[in-house]
């Protein structure tokens, strides 16, 4: 197996690690609010996400930033309950300037997550002597696992919503409640405290 190879697999398995659930957590309240049809659009949420784990996920890795991992820990739970809560609040998709809004919570949230990963990754890729391949192949190996997360979503949606007849707006309450709720309990079982 080759190092691309290796933290591309890397990065997919951060991404679906039940233990490390975290992250699928956040997938999920993004998703929250759509259907099968509206896959563009989560998929542009979960790049925006990408795009910021990626770049302060490279920034912690080349040592340009550092963040204390007891905030860090704190605060993802934070970005997942905001997103459930925002949800809740409205839980129904609109068009215009809320759209736009997820875009850049996602992105934001993703500068976020970056940290939480990356004194892992530093240690893993300390013994690379060029970074940035491997960097690239564990981000595109994280993109490649949300879209797992997505389409497991849409699927489970299309099924519920779609075929059996469940309400859309009841679907997205209990999906955002339920994340809503898991990341208080991690936010309150953090050292943060």
């Amino acid at each position: 197996m080759n190092s691309f190879e290796l933290y591309f697999r890397i990065g997919i398995q951060h991404i679906l690690d039940i233990q490390g659930y975290d992250h699928i957590l956040f997938v999920l309240a993004l998703c929250a609010l759509y259907i099968p049809r509206d896959w563009r659009k989560i998929v542009i949420l979960v790049t925006a996400f990408t795009i910021g784990h990626s770049l302060t996920l490279a920034l912690a890795t080349f040592k340009v930033i550092q963040v204390r991992t007891d905030i860090i820990e704190f605060l993802i739970p934070v970005t997942i309950a905001i997103t459930a809560f925002l949800t809740i609040l409205k839980p129904k998709p609109s068009t215009g300037k809320n759209i736009q809004l997820n875009y850049v919570l996602a992105l934001f949230f993703g500068l976020i997550h970056g940290l939480g990963f990356s004194n892992y990754l530093r240690e893993l890729l300390g013994k690379e002597a060029i970074i940035w391949k491997p960097l690239l192949a564990f981000n595109i190996g994280l993109e490649v696992g949300q879209l797992v997360i997505v389409a497991i979503f849409l699927t489970v949606t299309g099924i519920l919503v779609g075929i059996a007849g469940v309400n859309r707006r009841d679907w997205t309450l209990v999906i955002a409640s339920s994340v809503f709720g898991i990341a208080l309990t991690l936010m309150l079982g953090t050292k943060f405290w």
